[in-house]
């Protein structure tokens, strides 16, 4: 498995530091998934963003629906999440 170079919660400051703050308050703790994208926190705003928009916005699917496609690509891919 690749290494790739992240920020530590504690190290973030501006627009890192929100996101970490707001996947705390969301969560509980910062995902790996979220953690991996800290060097761009640009990226880490939008992917959230879309995520949001694909799992909890306007669908024909369901979220129920929806969770589990994600749990299926998932143990596909052989992810550990």
């Amino acid at each position: 498995m690749p290494w790739i170079k992240q920020i530590p919660i504690e190290e973030a400051t501006g627009l890192l530091k929100a996101q970490f703050d707001s996947a705390l308050k969301r969560a509980g703790r910062v995902w790996h998934i979220v953690h991996i994208m800290s060097l761009n926190p640009r990226a880490m705003r939008d992917s959230i963003g879309f995520y949001a928009t694909i799992m909890m916005g306007d669908s024909p699917l369901s979220r129920m629906q929806r969770e589990m496609l994600a749990v299926v690509v998932s143990v596909e891919n052989h992810c550990r999440y």
